[in-house]
């Protein structure tokens, strides 16, 4: 293996408009923490060149957030959304760094306090191009009724239980070219203790487009998952401290998968860096960019560690932009950028 020296990438900021004191209160302090962090790119193999530049920057577009996840790039207007999952929030992020919110009751449509983590998490889009969430709170995946240019919190439920059983709080998710649906169904976010948990287990799913509920695994915590560029392969995050790997399944068929194969063992990492395996996005080159241990690492299709982005916070997830020259992290209460080939 090839190991270079780690190249630091440059760590730029801009503030987040705020529509409070106190909000603004907290940036400032935030800011002043993430000044310091070690932002930097690891190269670990000259392939990882081929879509990471060396003199990469780490980008911190916007902070002072609670929790944020599930990034997804709208190229169709230009602008990122993501969700704050405990504030039961979609934000709105344009290319310069400038948020709004975009969603109300993205993941909770109740009354009160339901959980820490009510709100929606991964963000997708349909092959109508409807924005489909996952929904913590309302322990479903629904998609948004009203059109993208002019979201509303309304939404209609694609899936919501197992065998008459409700899901635990759907976390993330991908489309096959033929626009089944795999996700993963965690239990973070439950009330304190999993009050009112149904199942039994933790699965990962295909919702076929016929509408057949296909349970293909059941893990400790499954989490973020991604397919394969030629839909052969699907691999899954499993986010536990005591098994934190990354999992992957050949697929036979629609919905079908063969037996589970270890993709890659972070178990003992994860015990001296921040994070564990949580949600990540496949490169059409065939770059598998999983956040993890410390920041993001970069795979090859066959589970070598190509190269690590380092960020110094808790990174829970990524997404591209359409050009794939752009990478945006969602970190802890921030949302970072990345400069790609």
């Amino acid at each position: 293996m090839n190991v270079r020296p780690i190249l630091m990438g440059a760590l730029l900021g801009t503030a987040l408009a705020c529509s409070n004191n106190k909000k603004a209160e907290n940036i400032q302090r935030d800011t002043a923490a993430i000044s310091g962090s070690p932002f930097s790119i690891e190269i670990l193999d000259d392939q990882a060149l081929q879509v990471i530049a060396p003199n990469a920057k780490i980008q911190r577009m916007a902070a002072g957030f609670d929790w944020v996840e599930g990034p997804l790039w709208i190229e169709d207007g230009g602008f990122l959304l993501f969700s704050d999952i405990p504030q039961n929030k979609v934000y709105k992020m344009t290319a310069d760094g400038d948020t709004s919110t975009y969603l109300r009751q993205s993941g909770y449509s109740g009354e009160g306090t339901y959980s820490r983590e009510p709100g929606s998490n991964a963000l997708l889009l349909n092959h109508e191009n409807q924005l489909v969430l996952m929904q913590h709170g309302d322990r479903r995946v629904a998609k948004m009724t009203a059109g993208l240019d002019a979201p509303s919190s309304e939404f209609v439920s694609l899936v919501a239980n197992y065998r008459g059983k409700r899901f635990n709080s759907p976390n993330d998710g991908v489309f096959d070219r033929e626009g089944n649906l795999y996700f993963t169904d965690p239990p973070y976010g439950l009330p304190p203790q999993y009050a009112g948990k149904e199942l039994s287990f933790q699965g990962v799913y295909c919702l076929k487009m016929d509408g057949d509920l296909i349970l293909l695994d059941s893990l400790s915590r499954p989490n973020g998952i991604a397919l394969s560029p030629d839909e052969k392969y699907l691999f899954v995050a499993n986010s536990d401290d005591k098994k934190a790997v990354w999992y992957r399944y050949a697929i036979e068929k629609p919905g079908e998968v063969g037996k589970r194969e270890l993709f890659y063992d972070a178990t003992e990492k994860a015990k001296v860096a921040n994070g564990l395996p949580d949600g990540m996005e496949m490169h059409p080159d065939g770059y598998l960019f999983a956040t993890g241990p410390g920041g993001v690492w970069v795979f090859g299709l066959e589970g070598k560690v190509l190269a690590k982005i380092h960020t110094g916070q808790l990174t829970s997830n990524c997404a591209f932009s359409a050009d794939y020259r752009q990478l945006y992290l969602t970190a802890d209460g921030d949302i970072l950028r990345v400069g790609l080939k």
